[in-house]
């Protein structure tokens, strides 16, 4: 297949760069493949305590050779898109036992959702939760009784920090089998619109409290394009799910089946079942290449521009910005999701979703055919979409045409010619913006700055009617090392009733934006940041700063900026109260956020 020579020189530099540590990986996951089935190096006392309470799988535990898989869940009953995972252990045993294996839960992992913590003290553990989530996947893998793993996880750093998982223990073969997304509730557009009126007080809080819940109204992930989808897409794009079953709702027929057939699937990936296919042979660099290109043809979120190198890296990959945005321009925009769009993912799957999306890519020289996932060899198989035989799953081909073009197009006739990510480069530092849901006219703001250090002093600025001009607002020590590196996605209302006023504003931050954030132009994850003395550090009311996301710049225009001292700023109330006190640690070794603001990898 011809591939488009940026993908292939992309794809050249990775392999390259990473080549020392991808072959220490590589060699050490065949080490520990070289040991055979773990548990059957255990003492009888060791496999006595592992099959204590495993009840009527006790005797095929002990006695027999079917593959035992590892559960690593999620589940929670607070998160919308976790609560359906509070049933699949029984089931996925119940269907491993029919088909002579066995399956107990190795562990579980915390999964906090931003939705709730949006603007509160919680949102800054929430970047470090995906560092935690891989160490207790871990743990529960480290009794090394497993022959396959299958985690059950799909929002925001869940997700990423099952993948670091994934990866460390990656002689493992491993599937991700997702939840869902909830029915469709009131339109997107709609419910941003009472969050902006709620903003200038033309509604008040009941009204708001009415939207929110009949948005938020069910059990599934949320229906918008942010993290959690973004994850449903990367794993389809790399592999680790089956075709087209990131977007089948929960507790419906069809996402039982693709359940039940991807239990089936990892045993039969695993080292007893006939078609070993280690999780580190599925985790390439070309895989990774692809779940970019997937990030750019969909618009995904920014957030995954921190974790995808995170994830990498647990798998002895390198990547670098510089890969995200040479990818970016020659990726077309293929989708039209909320809050690039007013459709939502169940009507961008209804209108072709992911099958038709990757046929389209793979034509196009865009994606890698040649890669290994868990069914097998070659991403053509992510062309077909599952349909209900009896109540098996039969995977049939698509028909090539999108069923929406106002939600999905072919890479001919594109919604803009590259991706919704682009690098800004600059005397500030590096930044990323998302610019899938941004005007044309407003990709170049320059404007004086306006600086702050909280999002409250952003919100009680509003309130206070004081940002009547053009402006770029700067909020700073908002970074990894200074806070946790929160979402402000808090500001987002307040941003779009400023655009909508006429007035030509954006945000500048080492700070993150939700990956549902979208049309006003915003530089995040700024590094180096403010708190270790980066050039944002420096910035006064009044400077004037120049955004141009078609050049890719993002400059401080007065001349004596580069010689100013370094403003500091006490820290110390955000690192107290809400468990922020127990992650000290975390702040003080969190990498830059170019590399992914990771700890543990």
């Amino acid at each position: 297949m011809h591939m488009h020579p940026i993908i292939s020189e992309v794809t050249k530099k990775i392999i390259d760069r990473s080549k020392p540590d991808r072959d220490s990986y590589l060699s050490r996951m065949q080490e520990a493949r070289g040991k055979g089935p773990q548990r059957a190096h255990l003492s009888c006392g060791n496999q006595a305590h592992a099959y204590a309470a495993a009840q009527q799988d006790q005797s095929t535990l002990a006695t027999q050779a079917g593959p035992n898989i590892g559960i690593i869940t999620a589940y929670n009953d607070m998160l919308s898109a976790h609560q359906p995972y509070e049933t699949f252990p029984r089931f996925i045993r119940d269907v491993a036992r029919e088909n002579g294996g066995t399956a107990q839960v190795a562990g579980g992992v915390p999964a906090m959702c931003d939705g709730v913590t949006q603007g509160q003290p919680g949102m800054e553990l929430s970047l470090f939760s995906r560092d935690v989530i891989a160490l207790a996947a871990g743990i529960g893998l480290s009794h090394n009784t497993f022959d396959a793993a299958i985690y059950l996880g799909v929002c925001d750093k869940i997700v990423p920090g099952l993948i670091i998982a994934a990866a460390t223990f990656g002689h493992l073969p491993s599937i991700f089998l997702p939840a869902g997304p909830m029915v469709s509730g009131i339109p997107n557009d709609e419910k941003a619109k009472i969050r902006q009126q709620f903003a200038t007080g033309e509604v008040d809080r009941s009204a708001l409290m009415k939207a929110e819940m009949a948005s938020y109204h069910g059990p599934g992930t949320c229906t918008f394009y942010g993290t959690a989808n973004s994850n449903q897409m990367l794993m389809e794009f790399m592999g680790l799910h089956l075709p087209g079953a990131s977007f089948i709702n929960p507790n419906t027929p069809l996402r039982d089946a693709l359940t039940a057939y991807g239990t089936r699937q990892v045993m039969r990936c695993s080292a007893l079942g006939g078609s070993y296919t280690p999780t580190c042979d599925i985790l390439s660099e070309k895989a990774f290449v692809n779940g970019i290109v997937g990030l750019m043809a969909t618009g995904g979120s920014t957030n995954l521009v921190l974790h995808l190198p995170a994830m990498a890296r647990a798998a002895g990959i390198h990547l670098t910005i510089e890969d995200f945005d040479a990818i970016s321009a020659i990726t077309p925009l293929l989708a039209k999701v909320y809050p690039n769009g007013l459709a939502d993912v169940n009507h961008f799957h209804a209108a072709g979703g992911l099958s038709f999306m990757i046929g389209e890519l793979l034509n196009a020289g865009l994606l890698h055919e040649d890669v290994t996932t868990i069914m097998g060899k070659g991403l053509s198989q992510y062309r077909q979409e599952p349909k209900l035989s009896g109540a098996d799953i039969e995977f049939r081909a698509v028909s090539g045409n999108s069923e929406n073009e106002k939600i999905l197009r072919p890479v001919k006739t594109p919604f803009q010619p590259s991706g919704g990510l682009k690098k800004l480069d600059g005397n500030l530092g590096s930044a990323m913006i998302k610019i899938s849901a941004v005007a044309q006219e407003r990709h170049i703001i320059e404007a004086p700055a306006r600086i702050f250090e909280t999002q409250a002093a952003v919100k009680e600025a509003f309130q206070n009617n004081s940002i009547t001009s053009d402006t770029i607002l700067v909020v700073r020590f908002q970074g990894p090392q200074a806070n946790g590196m929160p979402e402000l996605h808090g500001l987002t209302p307040i941003l779009a009733v400023l655009q909508d006023r006429g007035l030509r504003v954006a945000l500048v931050t080492d700070g993150r934006m939700s990956g549902a954030s979208g049309k006003v132009p915003s530089a995040i994850h700024l590094s180096p940041e403010a708190a270790v003395g980066g050039p944002i550090s420096k910035l006064r009311d009044g400077d004037m700063i120049r955004l141009d996301a078609s050049s890719g710049a993002l400059m401080v225009l007065d001349s004596d900026f580069g010689n100013r001292p370094v403003q500091t700023a006490d820290l110390s109330g955000n690192h107290q109260g809400t468990g922020r006190e127990l992650f000290d640690m975390f702040r003080n070794n969190v990498g830059l956020a170019t590399a992914g603001a990771g700890i543990v990898v």
